[in-house]
């Protein structure tokens, strides 16, 4: 170990344990999930982005695993190991490494093994009170650490919000279920809307006549079969990490689509404004609900939450002057369900945020809970904490 390398180590510990006070004196009970992890679970909740970047391995007795690509899922799994009943109220915090795969010449901001510090909140009955301590909690941790408050740069967006506008908007239900899958890749979400106003039948032409053929006639409950049979004869037992029940229900979506009139112009302008929207977290809620005044959408729930949380937020002594809100930022984990944040820090690139975390309601039933449990949490990125605050000392 070189003096340069067992220094930055001495301050990582230092700056953990000041940390995990932090976490510990708000009620959030420490814990170390393990390291290898079942594969399943993250590569079917944490997105395409990240399950490409995860290392998976395969043991001797045939298992898929994986080093965790972070530790929300773990600290899902040891609580529902836990607990008889998934829903029952708990706050973990965590100090731990985690492993991403980065390709040649990344960045210092991009390393493949980094720590992560951070809280879980489970089952609380209060939401909206649990997301603003939430934020407050990671805070008040980088303060601890040697940030300065008013240094810090917090990025707010809305799934839920999404979700509204989207069940607001004259479509048919599958089309809300594409954009939503596409929501994290703003090139690809993009690319899905202007399909669907232009040309929902576009995709028809990639696809066999003869598979077509046989799903328009197949009874119902076959398609698998039948989708399955056309792999096996084309020699190929799947598309990239898509099982046969994706690509049916894929391949009977563009059929659908193909009968189906193009998105209104007007929605697509809609929608587009929507995502466009990046302005101080305070000016959100007017601009949002001039959109909706058009075409005369009720977005009044969803916006009376949006509000409530800021008041929350203040309430907890957030300076929202240094807040933004983006209507295309989702994070690029798949499992988050509603609210969503990213804390910057000075010297740090926009797209390495110190702080990331949100709302992931779905989370807990994808690893193995029969139903969905609230939750909410947040990691710090503690090497870029590290970095932050001695470029902050110079």
């Amino acid at each position: 170990m070189t003096a340069e390398t067992a220094r930055q180590f001495e301050a990582l510990e230092a700056q953990a344990t000041r940390i995990m006070g932090v976490f510990t004196r708000a009620g959030h009970e420490a814990v170390a999930p393990a390291i290898i992890q079942p594969a399943g679970v993250f590569l079917d909740g944490i997105g395409e982005a990240l399950r490409a970047r995860t290392y998976v391995f395969t043991d001797q007795e045939g298992r898929e695993l994986c080093l965790r690509p972070d530790l929300t899922v773990p600290t899902c799994r040891l609580h529902l190991e836990r607990v008889t009943d998934p829903s029952t109220p708990a706050k973990y915090c965590y100090n731990g490494a985690t492993f991403r795969y980065q390709p040649a010449g990344a960045d210092a901001a991009h390393p493949r093994e980094f720590r992560q510090a951070g809280i879980e909140s489970f089952g609380s009955p209060d939401a909206i009170e649990a997301e603003a301590e939430t934020l407050a909690i990671m805070i008040a941790a980088l303060e601890a650490a040697g940030l300065k408050r008013k240094s810090l740069h917090l990025r707010f967006g809305d799934l839920g919000l999404m979700r509204a506008l989207l069940d607001a908007v004259d479509m048919p239900q599958r089309w809300r279920q594409h954009l939503q899958a596409q929501f994290w890749r703003p090139q690809a979400f993009r690319a899905e809307l202007k399909r669907l106003t232009e040309d929902p039948a576009r995709l028809m032409k990639a696809l066999p006549p003869r598979l077509v053929q046989e799903l328009r006639a197949a009874a119902p409950g076959t398609s698998d079969a039948i989708v399955a049979a056309h792999l096996e004869a084309e020699g190929k037992d799947q598309f990239g990490a898509r099982t046969v029940r994706e690509i049916s229900e894929s391949v009977l979506s563009v059929i659908e689509d193909s009968r189906s009139p193009p998105l209104a112009a007007a929605s697509k302008a809609l929608i587009e404004a929507y995502v466009a929207i990046n302005v101080p977290c305070k000016q959100a809620a007017p601009a949002i609900a001039a959109l909706a005044k058009g075409p005369r959408l009720d977005l009044a729930a969803p916006l009376a939450k949006f509000n409530e949380r800021l008041e929350r937020f203040a309430a907890h002594g957030l300076d929202l002057d240094a807040a933004t809100f983006s209507g295309e930022f989702g994070r690029s984990l798949e499992y988050y369900t509603g609210f969503v944040f990213e804390i910057g820090a000075p010297g740090q690139p926009l797209l390495s945020p110190v702080v990331g975390g949100g709302r992931y309601d779905g989370l807990m039933r994808l690893a193995g809970s029969p139903h969905d449990v609230p939750a909410v949490g947040a990691a710090i990125h503690t090497e870029r904490l590290l970095a932050a605050i001695e470029a902050s000392a110079t």
